[in-house]
């Protein structure tokens, strides 16, 4: 007989029946969605659909209506504002569209900025962002400005920002929208395969297919309310590191 297979590991985030309105407007119906340490999730849907809401919701930037956020089985959609912004910033990662880097600030700097908002010595906060440059293809960029940098170098940028920290959950936001197909598929290959590395749970929102097929499950949102999911192709997300 087959052995059992061991139980899965419980899940990192969680959002149990979330909804959101804004005004007449149902951004989010009643949404479930669970994701735990390791794990790549695509979120995807059409303009209007919810999936940014949901990613605001799960991200603790927008409080639900309704329903709950679990960071560890924690709630943390009730927590005050102090300590939202501190589970923001120490415990999740941010990778946005257009990287959202401090343009007069070089790269290494930019990856230092959460450590030293959270108390880190600029120069250990230094030290330890320069350990990312390395492994992210970015060995000699440290010093370079963001507007010195191409799309997809200012993305690795944002992706050493957001794990910097150690965040247990990465969220990115349309991360290859304003790059070039080519460097786009750079960029999500190395976003799952760090983020798996790390340990890190990863929630990816996307209007690209191409994108959705590296993470490990894909839901697609419509009109406020989960319509499908879908497990990533057998040995997509085992080839993520294929081609770096």
């Amino acid at each position: 007989m087959n052995p059992t297979p061991p139980p899965l590991p419980p899940p990192v985030l969680q959002g149990i029946a979330l909804s959101k309105s804004f005004g007449s407007t149902h951004a989010l119906d009643a949404v479930d969605l669970a994701v735990r340490a390791g794990e790549s999730v695509a979120v995807m849907g059409p303009s209007g659909s919810g999936k940014s809401t949901l990613l605001h919701c799960l991200a603790n930037i927008e409080r639900p209506d309704s329903g709950q956020v679990l960071l560890d089985g924690e709630r943390i959609d009730q927590l005050r504002e102090p300590h939202r912004s501190e589970v923001r910033r120490v415990r999740f990662g941010f990778v946005f569209q257009f990287g959202q880097l401090l343009p007069e600030l070089p790269a290494v700097e930019n990856v230092a900025l959460p450590l030293m908002l959270g108390g880190t010595p600029r120069r250990e906060a230094e030290r330890r962002a320069r350990t990312w440059f390395a492994p992210l293809g970015l060995d000699g960029k440290e010093d370079s400005r963001p507007g010195e940098l191409s799309g997809g170098q200012a993305q690795r940028v944002a992706l050493a920002r957001a794990l910097v920290a150690g965040a247990q959950v990465v969220f990115a936001d349309e991360p290859t929208g304003a790059l070039d197909q080519t460097t786009g598929q750079e960029v999500i290959r190395l976003l799952v395969r760090v983020t798996k590395e790390q340990n890190a749970a990863l929630v990816v929102v996307t209007h690209d297919e191409s994108v959705a097929h590296w993470c490990d499950r894909t839901v697609r949102v419509r009109d406020g309310r989960i319509v499908e999911e879908t497990t990533a192709a057998q040995g997509a997300v085992a080839n993520a590191g294929a081609g770096r």
